[in-house]
């Protein structure tokens, strides 16, 4: 997951930056230095991941046509 997956995954949520912060248990300020681009510890990266994940979203790799997100299941 990257800064830009995090920003997408939280839009199709509807989600702002304290919900997320709130679901992965860390603060505000660390979801604020992720969708900058900040580099963060990889266990607080997999709580991110974890928590959009957990609220259904999938990432989808780059593979030729850039990475993404996307729902598990339709909404």
């Amino acid at each position: 997951m990257d800064a830009i997956q995090c920003k997408m995954a939280r839009t199709a949520l509807e989600w702002g930056v304290r919900e997320l912060a709130k679901a992965a248990d860390v603060s505000t300020h660390t979801i604020s230095r992720l969708e900058r681009g900040e580099d963060l510890r990889e266990s607080t990266l997999q709580r991110v991941k974890q928590a959009l994940e957990d609220a259904g979203i999938e990432f989808i790799p780059e593979n030729g046509g850039g990475v993404g997100v996307r729902f598990k299941k339709p909404r």
